[in-house]
């Protein structure tokens, strides 16, 4: 039995997976965030901790022989937070959060600073990752800064207090901008631009290596054996890349989850900054991927439905549902940046809107609005990645969205892709994170890392892509418009 934690920015979900590839139980503990100031996203880690304990105290009440069956733990989770620790191992502020778009400024300036940025780390400076947060944190709480003994991102500080260890998979680190990504090092110009060392860093590690052991106090908590391996793990987008089978050059994913992503995984680093394609190290050694990632997408559903007042996700995609051909093609358009944006524009400043609206609209509608507007936030994602992509390519369709029939199918039409479901497709990264736990006790790549039985399949429809080519014009043009609008606001 293999164990996989994967710290979530909604949810701590915890996953039992035996050597049969079958998902023995789960367990999931809710997070929230908190806003303080306009563009700003945080998180405190003892809510992380907290809600850990919970959903493996869960775990351990419901299926003891399982838990007791555990032979290692992987770890994974949100990725670019920033964690400050001090001397004794104490957190020092709340974890600023990958969605988090206070540091703009801090980009600029890095960029100047270090002029290889890009060549060292594939990537261009976003806030979203974590060097511009300690940058910021360095400007404008100085004090704080001079305490700063170690950064961890989040499922890295999880480990740190599951084993004491300060330790950091490569696929994780990525999304750092203090890695040289191709090298699969720290890059030590990125931090001292920052003022920080490599003494500083966690040291890496593959996902699939251990990178430490169980404090005992613990294992008798949640009924584990004493002294658990726990793997490297993964970023929650490789990881769940290693839980779908997408380990192989050309193999690829959508995840719908709190942010939306392509992901493509490739034998070589392949960097295409000028088109915001991140460029990152796959969880697995002598493997990379790259992504396309925009910061909002179940949760702009998530959103659009606590606006409407429907009671669930679901509700509100029933009603769509019922939207006929002519409907939709009358429904207004929505820009999905509520939090700013990654692929492709790179603007912290971006801004949600609903554009078109009219007295004759209804919930119904605006709810296909938003699942449209996600769709062709990927579709503009999937067009910048166009130079590293193979033609008649297959993906696998991941994270809570991809429960959507509708929104799958809605999907594939617009980015003109096969998209398929997996058993534990919704589970994700903490399958994989589980699979990396197999794989650090020396399983065979091809063995564990083999795709899921496939649920459905949605290919591109005709009509549907008609229409969906006919409304992206329309949207295409409506953020290079406003785009000298949103700072204003």
């Amino acid at each position: 039995m293999f164990l996989g934690i994967d710290l979530g920015t909604s949810e701590v979900k915890a996953l039992l997976l035996d050597e049969q590839h079958r998902i023995v139980a789960s367990a999931g503990q809710g997070l929230t965030l908190q806003r303080p100031q306009a563009h700003w996203c945080e998180q405190r880690p003892a809510d992380w901790w907290r809600a850990t304990d919970t959903a493996l105290r869960r775990l351990a009440s419901q299926q003891p022989a399982a838990m007791a069956a555990v032979q290692a733990i992987g770890l994974t989770g949100q990725m670019h937070g920033a964690v400050l620790l001090d001397g004794a191992g104490r957190v020092l502020r709340p974890a600023i959060l990958w969605n988090d778009g206070r540091s703009a400024a801090e980009c600029h300036w890095l960029e100047a600073q270090v002029p290889n940025l890009h060549a060292l780390t594939g990537n261009l400076a976003m806030p979203g990752f974590t060097a511009p947060k300690l940058a910021w944190v360095r400007n404008h709480e100085p004090r704080i800064f001079e305490r700063v003994r170690s950064v961890l991102l989040p499922k890295d500080w999880l480990r740190f207090k599951l084993t004491g260890e300060r330790a950091s998979d490569l696929s994780d680190a990525s999304g750092t901008l203090w890695l040289d990504v191709g090298r699969r090092c720290w890059a030590s110009e990125v931090l001292q631009a920052t003022g920080l060392s490599v003494e500083q860093m966690p040291r890496l590690v593959e996902g699939t290596e251990i990178a430490g052991h169980l404090h005992p106090a613990l294992a008798a908590r949640w009924r584990l054996s004493p002294g658990l391996p726990v793997a490297g793990g993964g970023g929650d987008n490789a990881a769940s890349a290693v839980g779908v089978g997408a380990v192989r050059p050309g193999q690829g994913l959508v995840s719908l989850g709190t942010s939306g992503v392509i992901f493509l995984s490739t034998d070589q680093f392949c960097p295409n900054p000028a088109k915001a394609v991140h460029a990152f190290c796959h969880a697995l050694p002598n493997a990379w991927h790259q992504m396309s990632v925009m910061l909002s997408a179940a949760s702009a559903l998530r959103w659009a439905r606590e606006l409407l007042g429907f009671d669930s996700e679901q509700a509100l995609l029933a009603r769509v549902a019922e939207l006929t051909p002519g409907q939709r093609r009358q429904a207004p358009l929505f820009l999905p940046y509520l939090g700013g944006e990654r692929t492709p524009h790179n603007d912290p400043q971006a801004q949600g809107v609903l554009f078109g609206l009219g007295a004759g609209h209804g919930a119904a509608q605006v709810g296909y609005a938003v699942l449209e507007g996600v769709a062709f936030g990927l579709r503009d994602g999937w067009a910048s990645m166009a130079a590293g992509r193979a033609e008649n390519l297959e993906l696998s369709l991941v994270g809570g969205g991809a429960q959507s029939p509708l929104w799958a199918a809605l999907i594939a039409s617009a980015l003109g892709v096969n998209l398929v479901t997996h058993e534990g497709g919704a589970a994700g990264a903490a399958l994989g994170a589980a699979r990396l736990a197999w794989l650090s006790l020396g399983g065979e790549r091809g063995t564990v890392c083999k795709a899921p039985p496939v649920l459905a399949r949605f290919a591109p429809a005709a009509d549907l892509a008609d229409l969906l080519a006919i409304r992206h014009e329309r949207f295409a043009r409506l953020y290079p418009a406003l785009r000298g609008h949103f700072e204003a606001a």
